[in-house]
């Protein structure tokens, strides 16, 4: 199940989200090429956010270096992918500057709910997706009905289907609940906490943005929906031509 697009691209430029991709990108770059293994395992120590070293030093900074630090490029295209498909709207509503605020704050407010739920861990964390759960807390709150294109992969099987945003993230969220408590402290891997901490973050800073404009009444207004008209995709039609089989 991977959003991979919604319906409402925003009616204007992004530049924001655009600098955003970039810097994620440049970061990533400069982590990789031509360094070793142990050369980018220690610059993730460095610039990554150690909880325990927090606790123990006060190394506050590495809460905003680790956002633009990626583990690897499929880390770094699935989360670009998600903030693409979910900033240009919320930075359309928020403007260029408060969009940037919004999210540093989230990727914020995510860095120390994951220090808070594992304190003692000694894994660098990083990944922008802290932050990108903020953005998508936000676009749940002001976009509950937009329609998402999810591709569902189940063994042999792919389809693509519309489905409104607040199923789509709704069930991400609840996804990370459940697996920050079934995922003990320091097992590694995916920092759950973090996740739901940026996507909480998001909807209580997105929260007054939505009361100026009106709270139920732009719902309403809007229908749950960015408020311009949608893009419709449809599946273009195949070059190749059709061959019957010719029975014996």
């Amino acid at each position: 199940m991977f959003p991979i697009r919604d319906h409402n691209p925003s009616g204007g430029t992004p530049f924001v989200t655009f600098a955003l991709i970039a810097a994620n990108v440049l970061a990533f770059l400069a982590t990789y090429v031509g360094k070793s293994d142990p050369e980018v395992n220690l610059l993730f120590w460095d610039w990554g956010l150690v909880p325990a070293r927090i606790v123990a030093e006060g190394d506050y900074a590495t809460a905003l270096s680790s956002m633009f630090l990626h583990a690897g490029w499929m880390h770094l295209i699935g989360n670009m992918l998600f903030l693409w498909i979910y900033g240009d709207n919320l930075e359309e509503e928020m403007g260029h500057a408060g969009f940037l605020a919004f999210y540093l704050v989230a990727g914020l407010a995510a860095a120390g709910l994951q220090g808070f739920a594992d304190p003692g861990s000694t894994i660098p964390m990083v990944g922008a997706s802290g932050a990108i759960a903020g953005v998508m807390g936000g676009y749940l709150l002001l976009f509950p009905r937009a329609k998402v294109d999810v591709l569902f992969i189940f063994l042999i099987f792919f389809r693509i289907f519309a489905i409104p945003a607040w199923i789509v993230l709704g069930i991400w969220f609840a996804v990370q609940i459940f697996s920050g408590l079934a995922t003990p402290g320091d097992a590694g891997g995916v920092a759950y906490w973090a996740h739901a901490g940026g996507f909480i973050a998001g909807l209580a800073l997105t929260l007054p943005v939505w009361l100026r404009r009106g709270g139920g009444g732009y719902w309403q207004a809007t229908k749950g929906h960015p408020p311009h008209p949608p893009t419709a995709f449809q599946a273009a039609r195949s070059n190749v031509p059709l061959v019957p089989r010719r029975r014996g």
